[in-house]
């Protein structure tokens, strides 16, 4: 019971993370602005932000079950970069919605951004940040 309860705490937030992805692919998007580099800007920026916190998830999850930095880090990464092209697929049975390559770059951005974030920066944070970091089991 204890060992689900462990499996349920570290995996079950990239799980609900991942469902939040696939049902915000599944729904047209409107224009962030009807100036066209901003719009890209925003919708760029959304995913960066949100793979990051994807692979934040499962850097978590690896982490805390037994996975060294390393694996956990290159695992999570590889993972949500497999996520965001499967969930670019997915885009093109949705009305209003193009897949595109450029989408899992900004992924991949996001993806990376926060491994080595965590791998380079943490240890450099103020102690609230690193206490924070070490609450969450990222550490």
């Amino acid at each position: 019971m204890r060992k689900l309860k462990r499996q349920i705490k570290y995996w079950l937030p990239p799980i609900l993370w991942a469902c939040v992805i696939f049902m915000s692919s599944s729904r047209s998007v409107p224009g962030a602005s009807e100036i066209h580099w901003q719009d890209f800007v925003v919708k760029k920026t959304a995913h960066v932000v949100v793979y990051a916190i994807l692979s934040l998830l499962m850097y978590r999850g690896f982490l805390n079950n037994g996975y060294g930095k390393k694996k956990a880090g290159y695992l999570a990464i590889l993972i949500s970069v497999l996520y965001g092209a499967t969930d670019e697929f997915h885009q093109s049975f949705t009305s209003g919605r193009q897949p595109t390559l450029r989408d899992v770059f900004f992924d991949t951005i996001g993806a990376v951004f926060i491994i080595y974030s965590i791998w380079n920066w943490l240890h450099k944070m103020p102690k609230k940040l690193k206490l924070w970091a070490k609450r969450l089991d990222l550490d």
